[in-house]
């Protein structure tokens, strides 16, 4: 088979984010990139759209036996080189198996699951249920050895906050909400947690399986792994879906039962999970600022709030 698959189509959509992240080289290809690789795995494109997440290109594949999988080709850089490592330390155990993995370019093979099934079509309170039973189980693994830590994450988080404590441009209870949340970023630095975490586990990064194929009904799919503590899991499930809250003025109420369902269902310490919580707030808010958007974000000023204490 080598050699014959020709390149592979790259939704324009992909095509516009992946390159504004790395460039229009890398994007021109990953046409042949992703062709070479079926040929070196002797894959066959199943000839289905391909699919795509922010910079990652999953083309849905049949094995040289027939079985079905899906070639996942994305650049490697600090968020998602930890990926390989964190997938075989699940061993399939609540997150999507590995089948294969090239260190060269970092394509990876992983078992086919239902694009079109995930928790985003699940009512919220199950879904959540759901999340928090996965996060038990991923957050039980110890983190590998040489994988990026949170302490450090924390620490020059607080350093990229500290030029908007003082910018006028940034509205004044913006700023204090920032020093309040810096504060809580400095403190927990120094005990940052040793587990393996997923980082980005909300709805639609949980898939069904394929039908017949005898796995658990939900799994978890596209971690940026990192090595921490299990409460810095939380913000994507409490942050994700946010519009769908209940009257106005709701949404604190909304905050708090979604994180008291979260960690009961996860078996997460409380106080730990609600300031790790408001160091990931702090974190969305200091991207954004960082980005040129000076307005703070309601969704993230609103959990925060929420979980103040």
């Amino acid at each position: 088979m080598c050699g014959t698959t020709p390149p592979i189509s790259v939704p324009e959509e992909l095509a516009r984010t992946v390159g504004d992240f790395f460039g229009p080289e890398w994007v021109d290809r990953l046409p042949r990139t992703a062709a070479r690789q079926c040929d070196l795995w002797r894959l066959r494109p199943t000839g289905g759209r391909p699919l795509h997440g922010a910079v990652s290109l999953v083309v849905p594949v049949r094995r040289a036996d027939g079985t079905p999988a899906v070639l996942k080709v994305l650049p490697v850089d600090q968020e998602s080189e930890g990926e390989p490592g964190a997938l075989r330390a699940w061993a399939g155990d609540g997150a999507v198996r590995l089948l294969a993995h090239d260190p060269g370019n970092g394509a990876m093979l992983l078992e086919a699951l239902d694009p079109a099934r995930s928790l985003d079509d699940v009512e919220v309170d199950e879904a959540l249920r759901v999340i928090g039973g996965l996060l038990a189980r991923l957050n039980a693994c110890p983190g590998p050895t040489g994988m990026r830590s949170l302490g450090p994450i924390a620490q020059t988080l607080v350093e990229r906050a500290r030029p908007f404590l003082t910018r006028e441009r940034v509205d004044h209870r913006f700023r204090r909400l920032l020093a309040r949340w810096s504060a809580v970023a400095r403190e927990m630095a120094a005990q940052p947690g040793d587990r393996l975490l997923h980082w980005d586990l909300h709805f639609q990064n949980v898939l069904a399986p394929l039908p017949g194929t005898g796995r658990e009904p939900w799994v978890a799919i596209d971690p940026k792994p990192l090595v921490g503590d299990p409460g810095y899991e939380l913000l994507p499930a409490l942050r994700n879906r946010f519009a769908e809250e209940a009257e106005p003025g709701g949404a604190p109420r909304s905050v708090r039962r979604r994180f008291d369902l979260l960690t009961e269902v996860a078996g997460a310490d409380r106080e730990r999970a609600r300031a790790w919580t408001l160091v990931r707030v702090l974190e969305d808010c200091v991207w954004r600022l960082e980005s040129g958007h000076l307005q703070a974000p309601r969704p993230q000023v609103t959990i925060g709030e929420a979980l103040a204490g």
